[in-house]
């Protein structure tokens, strides 16, 4: 759709022009293969910030996910979140809550599923798995889906990475931007282990982003 990709060309020209969108390669190089990128999470421009920073040919094959609740909410932003970024909306608020007597169960995996067929389609992700926005600077805890995504999809390369000054271009209540310079840092990939306990992995792999904080 010509609309979706000139408008894609001027937001691009905008975000770099507001932050640089710098995207730095340590450990690995950009290459076209499957991939789930993980990064830290402190503000809704994260996706603009990650999906800016890669090369155009890794931006037409990887799908950034967006909160449904904030990226959903006028028509504007669903376009351009489904036309432009080809987002993967996912609902916040995580796991689903217990059925009340003599319903159905609910499904575990159904958060998921937009990413599981997604990954199944052959697109490459990218996630934030702290799930909600961080204001300490410091990353939370990592929820469990990427866990779950690894052992799904042992062939898919997990790349971490760092987002970095992204908060203070959007402070949380401000709907003006202010320039300021941005970077992210992609890191070494990562694997899940043999028989690696959940938790194990996701504080390993919390580690391997907070880590590219000063590289």
């Amino acid at each position: 759709m010509f609309a979706a990709k000139l408008l894609g060309w001027v937001l691009l020209g905008v975000v770099r022009l507001l932050t640089g969108a710098q995207a730095r390669w340590w450990g690995c190089p950009p290459k076209a293969e499957q991939r789930i990128y993980f990064a830290n999470h402190q503000s809704h421009l994260d996706l603009v910030m990650i999906w800016a920073a890669l090369p155009e040919e890794l931006r037409s094959i990887t799908r950034p996910i967006a909160a449904r609740d904030y990226w959903a909410n006028t028509p504007m932003k669903r376009w351009i979140t489904t036309e432009v970024f080809n987002a993967i909306y996912v609902e916040r608020g995580g796991t689903p809550a217990p059925a009340e007597d003599g319903a159905p169960a609910p499904d575990p995996m159904a958060p998921l599923m937009p990413l599981i067929e997604a990954l199944r389609s052959g697109d490459s992700i990218i996630i934030f798995p702290e799930g909600t926005r961080g204001h300490t600077g410091e990353p939370q805890k990592f929820k469990s889906g990427l866990y779950t995504l690894a052992q799904m999809f042992p062939e898919v390369v997990l790349v971490p990475a760092w987002i970095d000054n992204v908060q203070r271009v959007m402070p949380k209540g401000e709907i003006v931007p202010v320039p300021i310079l941005c970077s992210v840092t992609f890191g070494a990939p990562i694997a899940l282990g043999a028989d690696e306990e959940r938790r194990a992995f996701l504080d390993r792999a919390r580690e391997a982003v907070v880590a590219l904080r000063n590289v």
